[in-house]
């Protein structure tokens, strides 16, 4: 049974290793033919958010700014209001009690409101009409968006396309400390481990999910990420008269919207020419915390197996490999316990051999180390010098093998996620669990609010959210 799996394992690692070998460049097109709106979720965020929001806008100055701000106890709130005081491409969405701190979907659905209000205003009876050429992206409050994304989004393959009903970018880490880089420009880490662990999330992110995507690519079947999404306003409207709002309850609402879009009919795109960078996470207990509520979200959304076995929008192999992805989490847990199990047996019949451990071993038993080098670490393994000839050349070999050697132990981390993830879905607990910033930079002249303040009265520029989600423009 472990074998079965270590070759179902590898077969799907050899399926998406070739098509992301295989990668032509995306063509770009003409961002002015779009109305770009930006969702940037925020709580508890004025160590990043100042620059985030600063950044998008210099970078992207035809782009409008949607901050979230979900009941900061901070002075992130204060901070954006500032911002929007003097970029009326800067609007702040403010979330309160009771329906604040529900979750990060909760706060996107509030933004796609705003937005919504404010186009119905803006373009009146042509709203519809607008709506088709209007994409909507979610960054995180500590995102960086490469310069050429709107340009490549634009593209004859991406929303040039009229099929396509959202994109997804490639996600890179920004606390690599490679000076000069925007993309890597923020400190490493202080310890060494620190730095490792970043570098595999790197790693992970632009080889391993990118190779996953670019399979989706051509089967039909790509998912959307919590950073770097971009979505038509016409499809989030068209998603939401079908169930309620956009985004919805699960911890995972990223790869969630991704299968509404497909489920309604458009197609999802995988972008890996430009990118968003964020923090990586420097510190195991972190990173676990993190992975466990994706590992959670992904094991909630095991409810939309039906549906998408049902749906005449899906192809086959697309409906199969978002099944296969659905599965996973449930996959991990099983195969740990067979893996463990199988262990077990190999240890006892070291232990029992008449001919002891040594006899054991040379009387065949030595055929396990090619059969755990081929199964179990090279297919995780091979990702070191992937990442080296697909991300970062500048990586030397020997470094690059010692990374994928350093990938498969820290593949480990992701089971002990799944496990956790399980125990919290048998204790049903559903709460979302914020990961805490690295970047310690503070707005100048911004200072944080104590918590439990009240909130400012509303500024220039914000919207006011309550209970039931009304807002009015003060501006």
């Amino acid at each position: 049974m472990a074998l079965a799996l270590c070759i179902t394992f590898l077969g799907y690692v050899m399926a998406i290793l070739l098509p992301f070998l295989r990668h032509q460049k995306t063509a770009a097109g003409d961002p002015q033919s779009f109305e770009w709106h930006v969702l940037i979720p925020c709580l508890d965020e004025e160590r990043v958010v100042h620059r985030t929001v600063t950044r998008m806008r210099e970078m992207h100055p035809s782009a409008h700014v949607w901050a979230i701000d979900d009941d900061s106890s901070d002075g992130t709130l204060t901070i954006l209001e500032d911002l929007a005081r003097t970029d009326l491409r800067v609007h702040v969405v403010r979330r309160t009690p009771p329906q604040a701190r529900q979750g990060k979907g909760a706060a996107l659905n509030a933004g796609w409101r705003a937005i919504r209000r404010h186009l119905e205003m803006v373009h009146g009876e042509d709203y519809e009409k607008a709506a088709e050429r209007v994409v909507v992206g979610v960054i995180d409050a500590d995102g960086v968006l490469d310069p050429d994304a709107l340009a490549t989004l634009s593209g004859p393959t991406i929303f040039g396309d009229t099929q396509v009903g959202a994109a997804q970018l490639q996600v890179r880490m920004v606390n690599r400390g490679e000076s000069g880089r925007i993309d890597a420009g923020d400190p490493e880490p202080v310890t060494r481990f620190g730095r490792l662990l970043v570098t595999l999330q790197d790693l992970e992110f632009r080889s391993v999910i990118a190779a996953m995507q670019h399979l989706r690519r051509s089967l039909g079947s790509v998912g959307m990420g919590g950073n770097g999404q971009f979505s038509r306003l016409s499809v989030l409207d068209l998603i939401a008269e079908q169930h309620g709002t956009p985004w919805h309850g699960s911890l995972l609402e990223d790869f969630e919207l991704g299968l509404h879009v497909l489920l309604v009919g458009r197609r999802n795109e995988y972008c890996n020419d430009v990118w968003v960078a964020q923090e990586g996470l420097p510190s195991a207990r972190a990173l676990v915390r993190q992975r466990t509520r994706w590992a959670q979200g992904g094991m909630e959304c095991l409810r939309y197996l039906g549906a998408v076995l049902r749906s005449r929008n899906l192809s086959t192999p697309a409906a199969l490999e978002i099944c296969y992805f659905l599965l996973i989490p449930w996959t991990q847990l099983v195969g740990s316990v067979v893996y463990v199990a199988a262990w077990g047996f190999v240890i006892r019949y070291a232990v029992m051999t008449p001919a002891g451990v040594t006899g054991w071993f040379a009387g065949g038993a030595w055929g396990l180390i090619p059969l755990i080098i081929v199964f179990g670490i090279g297919p995780l393994a091979v990702w070191g010098l992937v990442y080296r000839i697909k991300a970062e050349p500048g990586t030397g070999r020997g470094r690059a093998l010692l990374l994928g050697l350093a990938y498969w132990i820290y593949s480990y981390l992701m089971i002990v996620s799944v496990w956790r993830a399980a125990f919290r879905i048998a204790r049903s607990k559903s709460d979302w669990v914020k990961t805490d910033r690295v970047y310690q930079g503070l707005a100048k002249g911004s200072a944080p609010r104590a918590a439990g303040r009240a909130h400012p009265p509303s500024t220039s520029g914000s919207l006011a959210t309550s209970a039931a989600e009304p807002a009015t423009f003060t501006r």
